[in-house]
């Protein structure tokens, strides 16, 4: 059997109630929405129909309430209630100085017709919710607008220069001079120089408050190097207010000096000079050195003092010394010293400045000892004569063997007679005597001197100490031969020693450890001169040989020469006869066995011819020989 079943369609769409009613209220939803836009954009358009051409509502600008003016009215309005470009006042200040300008002095204008322009613009520009959002604010709570103004930095900037001249100082430095013998000092000067750039940043600022008000000025001082100079002034007005003189420490007489100085002789030495230290510089007074060096160059040859020995004589007795002479302690003038002095104390106001002196003490001083020096014994004596000696020659005999009186020679030392002997002159009380000259013996100062130097010759001779220096007589001398009897020794020929300072010396040396101590005595009546060596004897023995005159060599002929001093028939001799000859003399220094020395002393005495003088028209006969130089 077919079952037959009806088929009942179903629709392809329905509508329940429920969604048609949701339907219809979205619609009246969105319908709301569009009219609420619709109106929303009507509300500006209306408000800013209302307020075509007029500040809306609430806009002030810096506190003047702009709202529903126009434009121009705004501007009006402001101009009226902002009168501070020209009225208001800027104070700037410096220290107790003032200056006071008005803004616009300053460059600064307020634009009024823009300040009204953005008041009116205001809520007027941007999207619209910023438009509406902005008008809002202005109509609930207000909107107060900063006003416009035009700031021309240029007139500020001129303004601002025209103080700083008046503020500005230059840097001065202290100076100091002198004219005359007057100081002229004149006082430095802080420099100042305001901060132009400070001042426009803090003027910027006051003109943003639309307000009077009062600016410090920044003023930086840079101070001079040298800012005061008056201590060095009064140092200068020191020195120049008395003479300045040097003087000799412990001047006794016979000193150099004083040396005086005037203050204008000061003005001319004075320096001023400009020195760095370490906190700056500063100025520095005193005597120009190069001056006072030259100055003191030139006097430092009168300070010079050797020093010497004390003198002393050997007590045969008591084995001591007796001091006959006190010993010089040596001087010269330390320059470099005094010149520190000098600089120094004139600095200080001292005007009585004594020189620096360099002392240099002898070897032996007045508590020399035998001990100390090694002198205990008698080593060598020796004793020469001069009979027939004229007066002259016998005070010059003694003047120079007293030079020698009581001299030391130290261990090692090489004795100058020359040097000790000094200056043979007039001055220093020596007569006219005989003496060798050339190839005649004539007067000359010193004649006699030959005797003091033979006799040390010999004296070192017997010593045993070496000979570094001796100069034979041109001719043989009788003196030199002579024997405490009165007769003459040929053997003594060739031991003769010439002296004639500086060029012909005679010396010896001490070739001992000891020191050596000479003395020497002149008995005038007896005709002697005596010269004695004490030191200590080393044990050393002389030997000594001589050949004697050999080569013997007759004089020449007188020679007669006419004298215009001398009167008709008289005739004088001025020169006398003596043979030549040849002669060595051998000396062996022996001790313990030992030779120490061996030396030779060879002589070539010339022949030496008399020499007669006579006055005009005189018959000249032959005289004999009547004395011997």
């Amino acid at each position: 059997m077919n079952n037959v079943y009806t088929a009942h369609p179903t629709p392809l769409h329905t509508t329940s109630p429920s969604l048609l009613r949701l339907g219809q209220a979205l619609i009246a939803i969105l319908g709301g929405l569009l009219l609420f836009t619709i109106l929303l954009m009507m509300v500006p358009i209306g408000y800013g129909l209302i307020y075509s051409g007029r500040v809306y509502p609430g806009v002030s600008v810096a506190g003047i309430d702009l709202s529903e003016l126009h434009t121009q009215e705004a501007a009006v309005l402001l101009a009226q209630h902002l009168p501070y470009p020209e009225h208001g006042k800027i104070v700037f200040q410096e220290d107790t100085n003032v200056w006071v300008a008005k803004p616009h002095e300053l460059g600064l204008y307020l634009d009024y017709p823009t300040s009204a322009l953005a008041a009116y613009n205001y809520g007027r520009t941007g999207d619209l919710l910023g438009r509406l959002a902005a008008q809002f604010q202005a109509w609930y709570q207000g909107v107060d607008l900063p006003p416009l103004f035009i700031f021309d930095e240029r007139s500020a900037q001129k303004y601002l220069m025209g103080i700083a001249s008046q503020v500005d100082r230059p840097i001065i430095e202290a100076s100091l001079g002198v004219n005359g013998v007057d100081v002229v000092v004149h006082s430095g000067q802080v420099g100042c120089s305001m901060d132009v750039g400070a001042a426009l940043k803090s003027l910027r600022i006051q003109l943003g408050t639309l307000k009077d008000g009062v600016i410090p000025l920044v003023v930086h001082e840079t101070p001079p190097v040298i800012l005061d100079a008056t201590a060095q002034a009064e140092v200068a007005k020191r020195i120049l207010s008395a003479p300045l003189t040097l003087t000799v420490p412990d001047a006794v007489q016979g000193d150099p000096g004083p040396w005086s100085f005037d203050p204008q002789t000061l003005t001319g030495m004075l320096t001023i000079e400009r020195i760095v230290v370490p906190e700056g510089a500063r100025y520095q007074v005193g005597l120009k050195l190069e001056d006072l060096r030259a100055f003191l160059q030139g006097i430092a040859p009168s300070f010079v003092r050797y020093p010497q020995n004390a003198r002393f004589t050997f007590n045969d007795e008591t084995h001591k010394l007796d001091l006959i002479q006190h010993a010089v302690i040596g001087r010269e003038l330390d320059i470099e010293a005094s010149l520190k002095a000098i600089d120094q104390k004139v600095t200080a106001g001292e005007h009585s400045i004594p020189l620096v002196l360099k002392y240099t003490n002898p070897a032996a001083t007045d508590d020399a000892t035998v001990e100390k020096l090694g002198i205990t014994q008698l080593v060598s004596s020796y004793t020469s004569y001069f009979y027939g000696s004229a007066s002259g020659r016998i005070s010059n005999i003694k003047i120079a063997s007293a030079r020698f009186h009581g001299l030391l020679v130290p261990p090692g030392a090489t004795f100058s007679m020359a040097e000790a002997l000094g200056d043979v002159s007039l001055d220093n009380g020596y007569t006219e005597a005989l003496i060798i000259y050339g190839d005649r013996t004539i007067k000359g100062v010193g004649g006699g001197v030959c005797q003091v130097s033979t006799t040390l010759f010999r004296t070192a001779f017997f010593g045993g100490f070496p000979i570094v220096e001796r100069y034979a007589h041109a001719y043989r001398v009788a003196y030199y031969e002579q024997t405490a009897s009165g007769g003459h020794d040929p053997d003594l020929a060739g031991l003769d020693a010439t002296v004639f300072a500086p060029v012909v010396d005679f010396k010896f040396t001490n070739d001992t450890p000891y020191w050596l101590l000479m003395e020497t005595y002149v008995n005038a009546s007896a005709r002697t001169l005596t010269w004695k060596f004490y030191s200590t004897s080393d044990g050393r023995t002389v030997d000594w040989q001589t050949t004697g005159p050999q080569n013997i060599v007759q004089p020449p002929a007188p020679l007669y020469e006419e004298n215009a001093d001398l009167s008709k028939g008289e005739i004088k001799q001025v020169d006398w006869e003596a043979e030549g000859a040849d002669i060595t003399v051998n000396r062996t220094i022996t001790r313990d066995g030992q030779v120490l020395l061996n030396d030779t002393f060879s002589t070539h005495y010339l022949p030496w011819r008399a020499v007669y003088q006579y006055g005009p028209g005189t018959d000249v006969p032959t005289p004999e020989p009547t004395q011997t130089p």
